[in-house]
């Protein structure tokens, strides 16, 4: 059930930070940017966003993952399975209270 959920949190925060790309291809479809900026950007997005999802979801405890994604919202509570809120209900907490802090 962890591996489920931490699947639909990787590709759900994946897909948010593919959107956020889409708009530099978009710029540089309109000729706001040249294909050597948008290659750039492709490049910066690997090595940062893409590469910081996958470390977070490649861990072998997904826990922490999946308390972070409801704090942020990627997933929501109303769709897990109580027994998986019960789990990581410290975490929960522990992560809307790191973005409280921020």
């Amino acid at each position: 059930m962890i591996r489920e959920w931490a699947a639909i949190a990787h590709d759900r925060e994946l897909g948010q930070a593919l959107l956020e790309l889409r708009t530099h291809f978009d710029r540089w479809q309109r000729g706001d940017i040249t294909a050597a900026e948008l290659n750039d950007l492709i490049h910066q997005f690997h090595q940062g966003d893409s590469r910081n999802i996958w470390t977070k979801y490649a861990a072998n405890h997904l826990e922490p993952a999946i308390g972070s994604a409801i704090a942020a919202g990627i997933l929501q509570r109303g769709e897990l399975p109580e027994e998986l809120l019960r789990h990581v209900a410290g975490l929960i907490e522990f992560y809307e209270a790191d973005d409280s802090a921020s």
